[in-house]
C-alpha cells in the first residue's frame, strides 16, 4: 500500500495546479491520480479555451467582477499558452436578454475595454439580427501547451503523477483516520484527499452536498473562413452561439446554446451514454444566420465533454468556484471551477483552509 500526506484526485488543470500548491504549503508527499494517459486531457481540453475577461456575464456581476480581476494575471502567469494576436468581438442580438446600451454600461461598470466594431469588422454581421457589436479584450488559451507546463511543473515539485489511475474511495470514511483509496495499481492511503475531478467529484466515492447539473456538450471544430481567421466572436445573450480561436488543434470552436447540449442530468452518479449524432450542422446553420461568413463552412470533428454547473447558478449564469468539505471528514475538500481564470480563486480558498493538523 503506498502511503501520502495528500492525494489529488483529477490531473486536469485545477488538479495540477492544486497538486503544486498542496506541495508549497508544506505537505512532504503529493500524489496525483488521473484516469485518463495524459494531463489535460478532458474538460481543460474540451472546452472554448477562452480567457474571460468577465464580458460573457452580464447577469452575474459579481463573476464578471472576479473574472475580471483575474484576467490579467493569467496572461502574465502563463502567457506562453495564450494567444494574444487575437481579436475579440461580442455582438449583442437583437433579441438578446440585454439591449446594447445595457451591454455597453455593465462593460463600464467591471472596467472593460468595449468600444463599438468598427465597420469591416461590424460588417460581418447580419445588420437585421444584431442590434450591435463591440470591439473588446478577450484571449484564448492552448491546453496542451499548459499540459506540457504542467507535467514540468509537477516534476519539479516532486508530485508523484499516477496516469491510467481511475479512483474510488473506501466507502467508510473516518474523519480522524487517512482516507483509503482503491485504484487499479493498489490501495493507497492518504492523509488529505483533494477530489477536483470535476464531472466525477460524486463519481470516485465522496459524497458532495452541493446540487451539480451535468450536461453532456459538444464542441465543434471548424477550419475558420479567412475573414475571421483571427477573431473570435460571442452573440449574447440568449440561445445564440460563440466562435473562437482554438490553438491546441489551430482551428476555431463553435459552441451554441441551444444545441451544444445534448442532455442533462442532476442524479448524482449517474453514468451517460455516447451522443448517437452530431448537432454540428444546427449549429453552423443557425450560426450562420447572423454571421453569413459561416455559411460554407466545413466541420472538422466534434469533440464531447461533461460540463457542470451549481444548480444554484442555473438562473443567474453566475460561475463562482465550490469548495466542499465533506461532512464524513474534514481531511476530504471537492474543489470544482467552471472557468479557468477560477484557478486563483481555487488556490486562495487552499490557502485559508486549515491544514495544520495534516500538514
Amino acid at each position: 500500500m503506498a502511503n501520502v500526506d495528500a492525494l489529488v484526485i483529477g490531473g486536469g488543470f485545477f488538479g495540477c495546479e492544486i497538486a503544486v500548491e498542496l506541495r508549497r504549503l508544506g505537505f512532504s508527499k503529493v500524489m496525483l491520480c488521473e484516469r485518463e494517459p495524459g494531463l489535460l486531457r478532458r474538460a481543460s481540453y474540451v472546452n472554448q479555451a477562452r480567457v474571460h475577461n468577465g464580458y460573457h456575464y452580464p447577469r452575474s456581476l459579481s463573476t464578471a467582477e472576479r473574472s475580471r480581476a483575474n484576467f490579467e494575471r493569467f496572461v502574465e502567469d502563463y502567457g506562453y499558452a495564450v494567444r494574444t494576436d487575437m481579436v475579440k468581438l461580442y455582438a449583442i442580438a437583437a433579441t438578446s436578454r440585454v439591449n446594447a446600451a445595457q451591454y455597453a454600461s455593465f462593460c463600464g461598470k467591471i472596467g472593460v475595454p468595449c468600444r463599438e466594431a468598427p465597420a469591416q469588422l461590424a460588417r460581418l454581421f447580419d445588420p437585421d439580427l444584431i442590434e450591435a457589436s463591440f470591439l473588446t479584450r478577450e484571449l484564448a488559451f492552448d491546453a496542451v501547451a499548459l499540459a506540457r507546463t504542467a507535467a514540468q511543473r509537477l516534476a519539479d515539485a516532486r508530485v508523484e503523477v499516477r496516469l491510467n489511475a481511475p479512483v474510488k474511495l473506501d466507502p467508510i470514511i473516518s474523519a480522524t483516520q487517512p482516507i483509503r483509496v482503491a485504484t487499479p495499481a493498489g490501495a493507497i492511503e492518504a492523509g488529505v484527499v483533494v477530489n477536483c475531478s470535476y464531472a466525477a467529484l460524486d463519481e470516485v466515492g465522496v459524497p458532495v452536498r452541493a446540487r451539480i447539473k451535468r450536461e453532456l456538450a459538444e464542441m465543434l471544430l471548424i477550419p475558420p473562413p479567412r475573414d475571421i481567421a483571427d477573431v473570435g466572436i460571442t452573440v449574447m445573450d440568449g440561445p445564440f452561439f460563440s466562435t473562437m480561436p482554438f490553438p491546441a488543434a489551430r482551428l476555431h470552436s463553435l459552441s451554441h446554446v441551444r444545441y451544444t447540449p445534448h442532455e442533462a442530468w442532476t442524479e448524482p452518479g449517474r453514468g451517460h451514454a455516447p451522443p448517437v449524432r452530431s448537432n454540428g450542422e444546427a449549429m453552423l446553420r443557425d450560426a450562420a444566420r447572423f454571421l453569413p461568413v459561416l455559411a460554407k463552412v466545413e466541420p472538422v470533428r466534434s469533440i464531447f465533454e461533461i460540463k457542470t454547473v451549481l444548480m444554484r447558478n442555473e438562473d443567474d449564469d453566475g460561475r463562482p468556484i465550490l469548495a466542499e468539505t465533506c461532512a464524513e471528514s474534514p481531511r476530504i475538500l471537492s474543489v470544482m471551477g467552471s472557468k479557468i481564470d477560477n484557478i486563483y480563486d481555487v488556490l486562495e480558498t487552499l490557502r485559508a483552509h486549515d491544514w495544520k493538523e495534516h500538514v
